[in-house]
């Protein structure tokens, strides 16, 4: 279908383009509000700055297209397929892209607050710097996707697969993460005050210079977790797993560590609980306090 065609009709009011055949067309900066195109094939068609708003994309093909900055707030894209499309800038308020294919997608930047994206495959894509608030992420596949400096709060990721994210300086405050298996995934410097990790596996995650005051971790496995210079002010780390953690120069003021495990973990420069400050102040100069009993003097 030719490009000239659709506007023309588009202006005599026809709005149901569903399966029409757009591969590689050039849409950039078209007014398109309310159509449909339903199983349309826009594989590889620019539709850069494109007003598609309220408009029905469901099951299209729109891998390796163009729809940067692209505004698409309350559009559908229902198991659209998006792989390799450029998103980047995309304002996407309110859209619904449940089961949609987005593997490798260049999502940076976009607006994505409160989109549905159940079920969809982001494998390996571009959200560093993405709006994701209230979005629904439950069962999404996350695996290997670039989530830096990524807004979540109140996004729900029940479900998530999330094999090596990269959640660096992402703001994560309050969401619910337990029991998420989150092992060897990079979240330094992230904003994780508030936030629900109870039970969720942790293990040989980067954790430096982490924000979690007042975080849930109970029950957590930081086995080998790297935390160094992270804030953990009245954080619960009760019946946490800490096995050769590095907590160095970490803050645990006011935390709660009864029944963590503490074997081998480095504390070196942390800032303990008062607890274990007392421990230490109330022996003589040069008698050693044993790990053992550190540990005792956190868990009580």
């Amino acid at each position: 279908m030719k490009v000239s065609s659709l506007l023309r009709l588009y202006e005599e009011g026809k709005r149901n383009f569903a399966g029409a055949n757009l591969s590689g067309a050039d849409l950039s900066k078209v007014t398109l509000i309310g159509v449909n195109l339903t199983g349309a094939n826009l594989m590889g068609a620019n539709l850069s700055r494109a007003f598609l708003i309220k408009s029905d994309l469901s099951g299209a093909n729109l891998n390796w297209a163009n729809l940067s900055f692209v505004k698409m707030s309350e559009a559908k894209l229902i198991e659209a397929d998006l792989t390799k499309a450029n998103l980047s800038g995309a304002f996407m308020v309110n859209s619904q892209l449940r089961g949609a294919k987005l593997s490798g997608a260049n999502i940076c930047g976009a607006n994505l607050r409160g989109a549905n994206l159940w079920g969809a495959n982001l494998c390996g894509a571009n959200l560093q710097r993405t709006n994701l608030r209230e979005a629904n992420l439950s069962d999404v596949n996350l695996n290997w996707a670039n989530l830096g400096e990524g807004r979540l709060m109140g996004a729900r990721l029940s479900g998530a697969s999330l094999n090596g994210v990269n959640f660096k300086k992402a703001l994560l405050k309050g969401l619910d993460l337990s029991g998420i298996d989150l092992e060897g995934v990079n979240l330094s410097e992230a904003r994780l005050g508030g936030a629900n990790l109870e039970g969720a596996k942790l293990v040989g995650a980067n954790l430096t210079e982490a924000h979690l005051p007042s975080a849930n971790l109970k029950g957590a496995d930081l086995t080998g977790a790297m935390l160094a210079r992270a804030l953990l002010e009245k954080a619960n780390l009760t019946w946490t797993i800490l096995s050769k953690a590095d907590l160095s120069y970490a803050n645990l003021s006011e935390a709660t560590l009864r029944g963590a495990n503490l074997d081998s973990t480095q504390l070196s420069g942390a800032i303990l609980p008062e607890s274990v400050q007392n421990l230490f102040s109330s022996r003589s100069a040069g008698t050693a306090v044993s790990f053992d009993e550190a540990a005792g003097a956190m868990v009580v």
